[in-house]
């Protein structure tokens, strides 16, 4: 309770300040002048741990400001699969899975990591349980697909994300209040300020957002509304600079608190009804999830071509949930008559389970980089990274609508370290010809510790540890004629650390590898009225690693390999009102060779595996990866007097998907088309009014198959509805 009136007031003393007039202005960006003259702004990105124009990066990428994502509806993480092409994007239970061309992570263990890397203002999050919670004024977030593994390292096998908030301005006093109202009774209002004097600023953005769930809970007794959502967050970054300007220093903290009934979650076995956004569910559920960020990022001139960089992040959240593990409520306990062993679950599946994990990382970062204009281009660095994760999971088998006493315990503790050393250069071997190449070596090692684990006795504690060390890497080509136009062929490595698994004669799992072969090519036209950029790749990943369940406990296995060949393309265009996108991507993902794995959903051994397992065969199409991901969408400014009166209208296509390597009704993810329509009012520089459908022919759709855990049945969660509303944001100052 004290957290969340923090957070409140928080929010609510910037609302105060929206009548602050702005004491110094400041120029407009480059980008901001070419789209006041009607053209299309310079993209500016990050990854390379310097700005540059995406145009001259070749690395196949979507990049929106802050001010895309607001026109395009995008308000939530999730969103982003509606306006990047071959990403997919699930969300359920503790996590947010991100997967780009297929590569990244479909079900999460305590010692697993996602294969997408994730990161904010700098700063790796380093697992799929908190990167969602960061998503408000935002300032650009970059999408890079296909293995990163120079700059970013392990952990982006598939890609990466960044996402940047707006810097602290000097010499300004500014900011905005963001609030949207819809149906369902979603609230949701940010609110930014940002205070600079010469060499010091200071903002502070906040977030409260809640809603009522989609689904409907009717069970007689029903202890919980699963899917109603609740959050609030507050982050301040404090930038200072030296007089000289060669030093330049932000120290950032963030704090996040979401409380929600956990996930609605549809049985597929529902003996009441079949409507999917009616469930029954009598086992109280909830999931809260809070922490905090601390992080501090130096730069130093050292010289007029010569910058070295270093950061320091501290990262402690935790995640406290409990579910109905048989989704009904109608389901028995185990009778106290019989021991509480997991086959018994399957005569008597009632069941409440209770689980707690927390992260507690350590990350620094060191580089040096050049900063000229010179043919040279160079950034050196090091990365170390220090965790530890202790997870606890309790069952109840005795009890059906609330936790209260366990009888199956997974107590265990994680302890992860990883370091790397890493360096790339690209060097001009005339005007048109860049040449790069870039490596990283990285070490890693996960000592796990399980103080309580069910099944056979064994001593405890039990120790295990795995270790894992790798080059990755980069080397490419690129062609740059005209202006802002390239072409390029880049040959990349990316690579996920080895693990141990929760059952103590389980073997461990290998560290996962992906190669990938690309050429692209960036151009702009029409004196930058129109941007045409697109790529083919084709790609080798090597032992997948795919979380599941053996005997009833969570297990990761190297799942194969797979080959996969595709490419992306994405249009934009600027013509003076008129603005209009178009992205497409197309995958053909395939397992590369046959073999036994294990199967969640439908237990067995097929004839030819070893006990437990089930044939997987070659050509069989990999886990998240569907064909084809469309977007588009169409806009045009009309002025009416002193008002600019923008309708925009946008689709959506993601293909069919399985959630894993055995295609089933309880894998399938079908093909999804969403129409979305808007229509904003600019009221001069500091009044905006929108008006929003989403989902605007309420299509019925499946935005995630959930499989079966060692805690909970698998079930269905269904997209949103149609949802409707109004967003009003008010500025003041610059």
């Amino acid at each position: 309770m004290l957290k969340s009136t923090f957070a409140r007031t928080a929010i609510a003393a910037l609302m105060c300040t929206v009548a602050v007039p702005a004491f110094a202005q400041t120029a407009p960006t480059p980008a901001a002048k070419s789209q006041s003259s009607g053209a299309l702004g310079e993209i500016v990105v990050t990854a390379e741990r310097r700005e540059q124009s995406l145009q001259d990066i070749p690395i196949s990428a979507t990049v929106l400001s802050g001010d895309q994502l607001q026109e395009k509806g995008v308000s939530n993480l999730e969103d982003i699969q509606q306006v990047a092409p071959s990403i997919a994007i699930n969300t359920f239970n503790r996590s947010t899975f991100i997967n780009i061309r297929g590569v990244g992570i479909a079900q999460s263990a305590p010692t697993s990591n996602p294969g997408v890397a994730y990161y904010i203002d700098g700063q790796l999050i380093p697992h799929e349980q908190f990167i969602g919670f960061s998503f408000y004024d935002i300032g650009s977030i970059e999408v890079l697909r296909g293995p990163q593994g120079t700059l970013t390292g392990q952990n982006s096998t598939g890609g990466a994300i960044y996402v940047r908030t707006p810097k602290p301005e000097f010499n300004e006093l500014s900011g905005y209040v963001d609030a949207t109202v819809s149906n369902y009774n979603h609230y949701r209002a940010v609110a930014a300020v940002n205070v600079g004097g010469e060499n010091v600023a200071l903002r502070v953005a906040a977030v409260h957002d809640e809603r009522d769930s989609y689904t409907v809970n009717i069970a007689p007794n029903a202890q919980s509304q699963p899917g109603n959502y609740n959050m609030d967050a507050v982050r301040a970054n404090l930038r200072l600079q030296g007089m000289d300007s060669k030093l330049n220093v932000n120290v950032r903290g963030e704090y996040f608190d979401v409380r929600t009934d956990n996930n609605a979650v549809k049985n597929r076995n529902d003996a009441v009804t079949s409507d999917p956004f009616v469930i029954e569910e009598d086992g109280r559920s909830y999931q809260n999830q809070a922490g905090y960020r601390l992080s501090g990022e130096l730069r130093y001139d050292v010289s007029d071509s010569v910058q070295a960089r270093g950061l320091v992040s501290w990262q402690d959240g935790f995640t406290h949930d409990q579910t109905d593990g048989d989704r009904t409520a109608t389901a028995l306990p185990v009778p106290a008559s019989l021991p509480t062993s997991r086959s018994n679950t399957a005569i008597y599946p009632g069941r409440v389970s209770n689980a707690s994990t927390e992260f507690r990382t350590l990350i620094g970062e060191l580089n040096l980089l050049s900063t000229g204009h010179g043919p040279f281009q160079w950034v050196v660095g090091a990365f170390a990274l220090d965790e530890t994760v202790p997870v606890s999971l309790f069952r109840d088998n005795r009890h059906t609508t609330d936790f209260v006493v366990s009888n199956s315990d997974i107590i265990t503790s994680a302890k992860n370290t990883s370091y790397s050393l890493f360096g790339q250069a690209n060097w001009f071997v005339t005007p048109e010809i860049e040449l790069i190449a870039g490596g990283r070596y990285s070490w890693d090692k996960q000592v796990y510790t399980r103080f309580a684990v069910p099944g056979p006795p064994i001593p405890l504690p039990y120790i295990s540890e795995a270790t894992s060390h790798q080059l990755t890497g980069k080397l490419g080509v690129n062609y740059h004629f005209d202006n802002n136009n390239m072409v390029y062929v880049t040959a990349s490595k990316g690579y996920k650390a080895g693990g141990v698994n929760l059952t103590p004669n389980t073997p461990n799992f290998l560290p996962e590898r992906n190669f990938v072969y690309e050429a692209g090519f960036k151009t702009e036209m029409l004196d930058r009225h129109l941007r045409v950029n697109g790529d083919v790749f084709y790609s080798v990943y090597k032992d997948i690693q795919l979380s599941s369940l053996l005997n009833g406990l969570p297990i990761t296995q190297n799942a194969l390999g797979g080959h996969s060949k595709g490419g992306e393309l994405e249009i934009t265009a600027q013509f003076g009102g008129l603005a209009f996108n178009l992205g497409g991507g197309y995958l053909d993902a395939k397992f590369s060779n046959s073999g036994c794995i294990t199967d969640t959903n439908s237990p067995g051994t097929d004839t030819g595996c070893p006990t437990g397992l089930r044939f997987v065969p070659e050509g069989r199409t990999l886990p998240f990866s569907p064909d084809w991901t469309i977007n588009g969408g169409v806009q045009y400014t009309i002025p009416v007097g002193s008002i600019d009166v923008t309708p925009r209208v946008q689709w959506s296509h993601l293909g069919q998907q399985y959630a894993t390597p055995f295609p089933s009704y309880n894998t399938l993810v079908p093909a999804r088309d969403l129409f979305d329509a808007r229509i904003t009012f600019d009221l001069g520089d500091k009044y905006k009014l929108e008006a929003f459908v989403n989902n605007l022919t309420d299509e019925t759709y499946i935005a995630t198959q959930i499989q079966n855990s060692s805690s909970a049945d698998g079930g269905i969660i269904y997209g949103a509805p149609r949802t409707y509303g109004v967003r009003l944001k008010v500025a003041f100052g610059n």
